[in-house]
């Protein structure tokens, strides 16, 4: 099915065979394109065991629809990881994982393979090297922006509006040709390549990562009772320098930044799904669906009810 020197895509032939999605849509087939694949998913509503194979191209995964606790294993202990609209995920080269969820709503996806090649070729125009096989990381010593894709992996899991739009209206681009789908995938290779070389230059240090790895973890677990000491631990920094920290590289304190996360997920759920506003509330950790409305309102303007009517 997917026959092209660029691609390593011999385990996704069959993947409608499982009877766990089901693929509405798939660039390489309904317009032609052979630079990069596109394909929109949609997935059963529960999974027991579903084992996904290493492949040596970028692997890009957004969510878009569905609620659902998704525990991955990588060979190592199983991680849970919330599946909501938004979820950005990098699918790391050579590793294969095995996921079991439970889903609330519909779930879909939009999936975006880069061949190989051009993560490479892009690499070295750069002045960087490409990513080593199966490590996860940018192979080679030289100064230029090689892509360490476990980190930015975690970097995307915080959030990147860039990425998320582009996959987004990747699908909808499906009547152009194939220079359309070359162009997006030199741009979508650039900007991961920058982004993981240029960190923000508020952030000093090993404290980016650690801001990282503390909103990660906020997306992660919205719909937990989080605290402070949680997601510093996380960071692996106390709670006193988390706070410092995370202010200076957002602007905002933890609990501000935490609470957008929230309601930005409620608005995603209230235009995206038929759940109630209670069942919103449970699923975006606040405490009851008064708690919600109020706070919707405070960062909206509208109640949560009026939000639906109009989006």
């Amino acid at each position: 099915m997917f026959d092209s020197p660029d691609f390593d895509l011999a385990p996704y032939a069959d993947v409608e065979t499982t009877g766990l999605v089901r693929r509405t849509y798939c660039s390489w087939h309904d317009s032609g394109w052979r630079s990069l694949l596109v394909q929109c998913f949609g997935h059963a509503g529960e999974a027991d065991s579903v084992p996904l194979p290493g492949v040596a191209d970028l692997h890009l995964v957004l969510c878009t629809g569905g609620d659902a606790e998704m525990r991955v294993r990588d060979g190592g202990r199983a991680v849970r990881r919330r599946w909501a609209p938004g979820r950005l995920e990098l699918m790391l080269p050579g590793q294969a994982t095995e996921r079991s969820y439970r889903a609330t709503s519909p779930m879909r996806s939009v999936q975006v393979h880069v061949p190989r090649a051009t993560v490479e070729r892009i690499a070295a125009e750069l002045g960087g090297s490409g990513p080593g096989p199966g490590t996860g990381r940018g192979s080679g010593p030289g100064p230029g922006p090689g892509l360490d894709f476990e980190a930015l992996n975690s970097a995307l899991a915080a959030g990147d509006p860039v990425v998320e739009q582009i996959v987004r209206a990747l699908p909808a681009a499906a009547a152009t040709d194939d220079l359309y789908a070359e162009s997006a995938a030199a741009f979508l290779v650039t900007h991961l390549l920058t982004r993981g070389r240029a960190p923000d230059p508020r952030l000093p240090g090993a404290e980016p990562d650690a801001v990282r790895r503390g909103i990660a973890l906020m997306r992660d677990r919205l719909a937990d009772p989080l605290t402070l000491a949680d997601i510093a631990a996380e960071a692996h920094l106390s709670v006193y320098h988390f706070i410092r920290v995370f202010r200076e590289a957002t602007g905002e304190t933890p609990h501000r930044y935490l609470t957008g996360l929230r309601v930005e997920r409620a608005r995603r759920l209230l235009a995206d799904t038929d759940l109630t506003v209670a069942r919103i509330a449970d699923r975006c950790g606040f405490s009851s669906p008064g708690s919600l409305s109020a706070t919707f309102l405070a960062h909206v303007g509208v109640r949560p009810s009026t939000y639906r009517k109009i989006s």
